[in-house]
């Protein structure tokens, strides 16, 4: 029989294990902001309260304020930074770059539209790129693009992975392009396996959506997928057998967070947060320059166009300009007059966006089509959303006296409003409602 004294001892040192294993025992955390598919939006377009969201300089304020409040912040994108719908998503894309790196994203994943102008486009930016499954080029060794990205924050050691889709290669149909990435998930499969044997927490961005990801590639030792965007607004997080899926959402207009729970190398607890990024959050003072040298490249770019245009411009303008719809459409006009649409133009002067080709094209008539707007100097009667932008272009109408019909005389008042009225640009856009503003 143990004595008294021991006994005692016992049950100290009990008291003391059990006081001492939450210590030991104690959950690690790790915070995690993350986003993908920007889809070439520098900034809002702020042609609607509701599509005012976003934008690389209040990006830059958030993550200030999020980096402050949280040290050991992971910032991570899987990608889809650019556009290539207009004819200056390129120099756009650019200073895209340029901000991105002001931004000091921890990792970027590598998605097709990056791609849109060449590998060294995107190479020259000085992004902490990762393309894990890049194909054997002859020119492989000197790929701009990491495989993976260690980052570690505090305790934990992360590893950042991108999964670029085979399939969905622009270039697959190109001779000699479709070796860029490497199709076979086998490479791929050996580092994961590597980093979780390191302890390593591992990220993988990807286009794919979690379904296919698991059925094409798999989700072995994968403890995040950040999936492929949803449109604009983020989907919810949750769990797949091990494996934690999270969904961005795209044009930037918001951030995701994850803050996690590990024990033993696993995620055992999470919160998902979605953070939106409305006007009330300020431009950050340190992206000032930055912006301000955009301005300024997107204007001297605008300008170039307009003296080659002037050279190319030859004949007669099929647009006539809202003056001479005026002469047999007086009623029309005077509503027209009274509208927001006639002062379209002034609005994009208001804020220092009247160079912007992406602005411009629903701000004026026929912009980028042969005689349409290209300069307030020659094409002013041009200027603003007038008669024609819905209608077509009108000078055939008038020479024959109104017998010749319109080029949109069969479309329905929807499908010509269609024309600006989309969802990025105008995504609280109700026909019904609008149309009582401007009804003729």
């Amino acid at each position: 029989m143990l004595d008294k004294p021991f006994c005692k001892l016992a049950m100290l040192l009990c008291v003391l294990l059990f006081a001492w294993m939450p210590l030991a025992w104690a959950d690690d955390s790790l915070s995690i902001v993350y986003s993908g598919n920007l889809d070439g939006e520098l900034e809002p377009c702020g042609c609607s309260a509701e599509g005012n969201f976003g934008g690389i300089k209040r990006r830059a304020t958030l993550l200030q304020q999020l980096r402050e409040a949280t040290p050991d912040l992971l910032v991570v994108s899987a990608g889809g930074l650019l556009s290539t719908d207009g004819p200056g998503d390129r120099l756009k894309g650019d200073y895209i770059f340029k901000g991105f790196v002001l931004l000091n994203y921890d990792a970027v994943g590598v998605q097709w539209r990056d791609l849109a102008y060449g590998p060294d486009f995107a190479a020259s930016a000085s992004l902490p790129w990762v393309l894990s499954n890049s194909g054997a080029r002859k020119d492989a060794e000197k790929t701009p693009f990491s495989a993976s990205r260690l980052i570690s924050r505090g305790k934990q050691r992360i590893r950042f992975f991108s999964w670029l889709d085979a399939a969905d290669s622009p270039l697959q149909k190109m001779q000699g392009q479709h070796s860029l990435v490497d199709a076979s998930p086998k490479k791929f499969h050996a580092a994961l396996q590597r980093a979780k044997k390191d302890g390593e927490l591992t990220v993988v961005g990807t286009t794919l959506s979690s379904k296919q990801f698991a059925e094409q590639i798999g989700l072995d030792n994968i403890d995040v997928l950040i999936e492929g965007a949803a449109y604009e607004v983020y989907g919810e997080a949750r769990k797949e057998n091990h494996t934690l899926v999270v969904q961005p959402g795209s044009r930037g207009m918001r951030l995701g967070r994850l803050d996690l729970t590990l024990r033993a190398g696993r995620i055992v607890d999470w919160q998902h947060t979605v953070l939106p990024m409305p006007n009330s959050i300020a431009d950050a003072p340190h992206m000032q320059a930055w912006y301000d040298e955009y301005n300024a490249a997107v204007k001297a770019d605008y300008l170039q166009r307009v003296e080659a245009r002037k050279k190319q411009e030859s004949g007669k303008s099929p647009f006539v300009g809202e003056g001479v719809c005026q002469t047999c459409h007086e009623k029309q006009h005077k509503i027209w007059f009274d509208s927001q649409h006639a002062i379209a133009y002034e609005d994009l002067e208001d804020v220092n966006k009247a160079f912007d080709p992406a602005c411009i094209q629903c701000h004026t008539v026929g912009f980028d089509q042969p005689g349409g707007f290209f300069d307030m100097n020659v094409t002013g009667h041009l200027l603003g959303v007038q008669c024609e932008s819905c209608h077509g272009a009108g000078r055939a109408h008038v020479e024959t006296a109104g017998s010749k019909a319109l080029p949109n005389a069969d479309w329905t008042k929807e499908k010509i409003c269609a024309q600006c009225h989309t969802q990025p640009h105008s995504p609280g856009f109700d026909f019904n409602r609008y149309w009582l503003k401007i009804a003729h």
